[in-house]
């Protein structure tokens, strides 16, 4: 037997096997596109007020979390700070004060985060953040119908007794993750944080969003009620999309530590590379 016979032998054989439909891939992508702009043109908008209240009305002297700046006294220089409670933290360049085109502005959160980006224009950022409110709705609608139509939600993504008595037996929260057959499935912490997600988080969102409008709320007075007052539906808005942000980071860890070219191109093709068990191997 030659080296390169005996290199093959023991490298292990991997198959493709099926892992995401059509429509679920179509999900996704149009989510990343569409969060990606939520969440910018977001930012537009709390530009505007770069404060968060609790309660029916805004107490500018006392919010829990703001991010402003101060000139000095000859106006030469500029220093941003964030606030959080008590805390208060210089944070100039980044929030409060930042650079754009070599001038300093007076803004929560940098330009270059914001859509459309550059200046400051709450007009375009309202009008983008409702676009794109609308294209994630409809996403989510279909997602919702056809998972628990196709039985997906049910059988992929929703936590089973089992799965939440065993939830600290999952090897992904030891970032430890499968190449074999268990990694063509969802695993328990996966499918906590992704029902977390889907029927706690993105409704929150979509209610508090829609407590914050003058418009809605004839419509919908209860919501005012429902989540104590404009301002702190705004702040719980603000949350869940930080909560959101959190959640997107860890997926992308996950991503990178089980292989991102395999998991990419299974989201893109619908088909994972796997490498079987010996048992299976030698069936």
């Amino acid at each position: 037997m030659t080296a390169e016979t005996a290199r093959a032998a023991l490298t292990p054989m991997k198959v493709m096997v099926k892992r995401h439909g059509l429509l679920v891939r179509l999900n996704h992508w149009v989510n990343v596109i569409a969060l990606v702009l939520l969440l910018g043109s977001g930012l537009q908008i709390f530009n505007a007020h770069a404060a968060l209240y609790w309660g029916k009305a805004s107490n500018f002297d006392h919010p829990w979390f703001s991010m402003y700046a101060e000139r000095s006294k000859d106006g030469a220089q500029m220093k941003g700070f964030t606030t959080l409670g008590s805390a208060k933290v210089e944070t100039t360049g980044v929030f409060g004060a930042s650079k754009l085109d070599g001038k300093w502005q007076d803004q929560g959160f940098p330009g270059w985060m914001t859509v459309p980006g550059g200046e400051f224009d709450l007009t375009n950022g309202r009008h983008w953040h409702l676009f794109f409110a609308w294209v994630f709705a409809v996403n989510g609608l279909i997602y919702l119908v056809t998972g628990l139509i196709g039985r997906h939600l049910i059988r992929d993504v929703l936590p089973s007794g089992r799965d939440l008595k065993t939830i600290f037996k999952d090897p992904h929260l030891r970032l430890k993750f499968s190449k074999g057959p268990e990694s063509a499935r969802y695993h328990q912490v996966q499918k906590l944080a992704y029902s977390g997600v889907v029927f706690l988080l993105l409704p929150t969102i979509a209610l508090t969003g829609m407590t914050m409008s003058p418009g809605l709320n004839a419509a919908f007075p209860f919501l005012l009620d429902l989540f104590g007052g404009r301002q702190s539906a705004r702040s719980i808005h603000f949350i869940c999309a930080n909560l959101i942000v959190a959640f997107v980071i860890v997926h992308l860890l996950a991503v990178i530590l089980s292989g991102p070219l395999n998991q990419v191109r299974a989201m893109l093709t619908g088909k994972l590379a796997i490498i079987p068990s010996d048992e299976e191997a030698h069936s």
